[in-house]
C-alpha cells in the first residue's frame, strides 16, 4: 500500500487562519484558527479557585474567560501538592528552578477536592477541553509542554514511551536517551515519531521545551491571577509538528508573514523544503478545489457516489449518522452484497466526516441491516482500519443486532459546522414569493420604467423556460402586445438556470440591468 500524499493549504484572513489538510488530494481536516483566541487547548493558566464544589467533588477555577473553567478531582495531577509550592515559591522568593523544590505527598486517585485546594488559592492550570456550548472550559493540573519529539512533563519524574514505538531495543534507547537529558523533578512522554530519532535532535527538542519552559516560569513570578502564562503553539505549527512526516509532500501559504514564520518553524526540525508561498491571483482555497470540498462535504445531507447518501444528526451530547443506498442496487448482487458495498462506501465518508467535521462525544451510525456475521465483523474491521490515522482518542464497537455502530471520539473543541446555504435570489430568505399571477405584470412596470423614464432603445428579458413558452405563444402573443404598445421589439431568451418566478434584463449592449424589488410596493432600478 503506498504512502499518503498530504498537503497542507494555509490562508490567512484578518481575523482568523484557515488550515485544510488533504490527503491524495481529498479534504480530511479543516481548521479555523481565530487571530483573537485566547482560550485553545494547551494554554496554561494561573488561575484562581473561585468555588469549591463538594456535591461534584469539583471546583470552578477563575482564568478570565467568560464562563469559569471547571477543574474535577479526576483532572488533577498526583503531584499537584508539588506544583501548588513551587507557585508559590515564585511568587514569594526569587527561586525560578523546580529541582529547588522538595517532593511532596502525592494526591490519591480516590479523594476529596476540599483536601488539595481552598477558595481563593492560586493554581497552574491548562486547557483541556475548550468552552463547548454553554460550558466553561475544563482544565487540569496535569500541566505537559509537548515537542515535536518529546512532551515534558514538569513536577513529574515518569519516562513514559508511545505504545506505537516497536521493538524492546528502541524503546530502551529512547528511555536512556531522555533520561539523560531531562532535569531533576521533569517527567516525560516519548511520541512515535521519535522512533529512530538521532540523540543530538531530541536533546534539541527538549532545550526548546525548557526554553519554554524557562519563559513561562519568569512570566508566573510577574503576574495577578488570573493571568495567561504560556501558550500552546498555535494550531497551523501544532499540525506542522504532529502530522509532518516523509508523506507530507508541500505546506502551501498565501501569507508573507505566516509562510515566513511556518517556514523557520520546519527548519527547525526539518531539512525539507516543502513550506511554498502562494502568490496566484485566484484564491488557494479555489485552486487546490477546497472550498468546493467544502461546499459538498457539510450540511445534514452528504452525498457519496452511486446515489449513496448519509444523513447527520448533531446534538449536544450525541451525533446520529444514517446510511442510504439511494439507488444503488446492482441486480447481479444480492441484496446483503448490495448492503456490505453500501456500507463499506459509506464508512470511508463517517470516518472523513468525523475528522473533518471534528465530531466528538457518542457517535451512534446506522448501517444498512445485513445478516451475516461476517459481513457485520468485516465492516467493523474497516472501519477500524479507516479511523486508524485520526489522531483524536477513540473507542469502536462491533455492530449490535439492531445493525448500529456505537463510536466514541475524544472531543476537546466545538464541532465545526458550516453554513454552506445560499439566500433564494427569488424569495431573499423570507421563504415567501410574490403570487405567481402578477409576474407579467411586474415586467411590464420594469419594461415602461426603461422605455420611458430610462429612456432605454432595447431591452432583452431572460426568463425560466416555462414564462417564455407563455409569453411568446399565439397570435398576438404577450411579447407582440409589448411591441404595439412601445414601438420597440423586446428580445427574449430562455435561461433553464432562472427560477420559475424569476427574471434578468439586459440593455442593447447586453449588460445586465440590476433590479433591486426586495420591497414589493417599490421598485428601484438602476444600470
Amino acid at each position: 500500500m503506498s504512502e499518503i500524499n498530504k498537503e497542507l493549504i494555509i490562508t490567512s484572513h484578518p481575523t482568523e487562519v484557515q488550515i485544510a489538510l488533504l490527503e491524495d488530494s481529498k479534504l480530511v481536516e479543516l481548521h479555523h484558527e481565530q487571530t483573537s483566541e485566547q482560550f485553545g487547548v494547551g494554554n496554561i493558566y494561573l488561575g484562581k479557585i473561585q468555588k469549591i464544589m463538594p456535591g461534584l467533588n469539583a471546583a470552578f477555577v477563575n482564568i478570565g474567560s467568560e464562563k469559569n473553567a471547571f477543574l474535577h478531582y479526576l483532572d488533577i495531577s498526583p503531584t499537584t501538592r508539588m506544583m501548588n509550592e513551587f507557585v508559590k515559591m515564585v511568587s514569594t522568593s526569587s527561586k525560578r528552578s523546580l529541582s529547588a523544590i522538595e517532593k511532596q505527598p502525592t494526591v490519591g486517585k480516590v479523594g476529596k477536592i476540599s483536601d488539595v485546594f481552598s477558595t481563593g488559592q492560586s493554581v497552574l492550570v491548562q486547557i483541556a477541553k475548550e468552552s463547548i456550548s454553554t460550558k466553561g472550559p475544563r482544565v487540569t493540573t496535569e500541566i505537559s509542554i509537548a515537542g515535536r519529539f518529546v512532551v515534558l512533563l514538569p513536577f513529574s519524574d515518569k519516562i513514559l514511551v508511545s505504545q506505537k514505538v516497536k521493538g524492546n531495543p528502541e524503546r530502551k534507547r529512547l528511555r536512556q536517551i531522555v533520561s539523560g537529558l531531562k532535569p531533576k523533578n521533569f517527567g516525560a512522554i516519548i511520541r512515535t515519531v521519535a522512533q529512530g530519532v538521532s540523540a543530538e535532535d531530541i536533546e534539541k527538542d527538549i532545550e526548546q521545551l525548557l526554553d519554554r519552559w524557562n519563559s513561562m516560569v519568569d512570566k508566573l513570578s510577574e503576574v495577578v491571577p488570573p493571568a495567561k502564562v504560556a501558550a500552546e503553539l498555535d494550531r497551523t505549527s501544532v499540525l506542522i509538528r504532529d502530522l509532518l512526516n516523509n508523506s507530507f509532500h508541500a505546506i502551501y501559504i498565501d501569507d508573507k508573514d505566516l509562510y515566513t514564520e511556518v517556514r523557520n518553524y520546519v527548519k527547525a526540525f526539518s531539512d525539507k523544503d516543502i513550506v511554498k508561498f502562494y502568490k496566484e491571483k485566484e484564491p488557494i482555497f479555489e485552486t487546490f478545489n477546497v472550498a468546493r470540498q467544502i461546499k459538498g462535504s457539510f450540511g445534514k445531507i452528504v452525498t457519496i457516489k452511486n446515489g449513496i447518501y448519509i444523513f447527520i444528526e448533531q446534538t449536544e451530547a450525541m451525533c446520529v449518522i444514517d446510511v442510504n443506498s439511494g439507488n444503488r442496487i446492482k441486480s447481479s448482487n444480492s441484496q446483503e452484497e448490495n448492503a456490505l458495498q453500501v456500507n463499506m462506501t459509506a464508512a470511508e465518508e463517517i470516518a472523513r466526516q468525523m475528522r473533518l467535521r471534528d465530531i466528538g462525544g457518542i457517535i451512534v451510525v446506522d448501517f444498512i441491516d445485513m445478516n451475516e456475521a461476517a459481513n457485520r465483523t468485516a465492516l467493523y474491521k474497516r472501519m477500524s482500519e479507516l479511523m486508524a490515522p485520526d489522531r483524536a482518542r477513540h473507542n469502536i464497537l462491533p455492530l449490535s443486532k439492531f445493525g448500529l455502530m456505537q463510536i466514541t471520539r475524544q472531543r476537546v473543541r466545538p464541532i465545526t459546522n458550516i453554513d454552506i446555504l445560499e439566500k433564494c435570489p427569488v424569495c431573499y430568505g423570507t421563504g415567501k414569493i410574490k403570487p405567481a399571477i402578477l409576474i407579467i405584470e411586474n415586467l411590464e412596470n420594469i419594461i415602461d420604467f426603461l422605455f420611458q423614464k430610462q429612456i432605454e432603445n432595447r431591452i432583452a428579458i431572460e426568463v425560466h423556460p416555462f414564462v417564455y413558452a407563455y409569453l411568446t405563444k399565439g397570435f398576438p402573443s404577450i411579447q407582440w402586445k409589448w411591441f404595439f404598445k412601445y414601438k420597440k421589439w423586446i428580445r427574449l431568451k430562455e435561461n433553464n438556470n432562472c427560477h420559475i418566478l424569476q427574471y434578468k434584463f439586459f440593455n442593447k449592449y447586453m449588460e445586465e440591468i440590476v433590479l433591486w424589488d426586495s420591497q414589493p410596493e417599490k421598485k428601484i432600478i438602476e444600470t
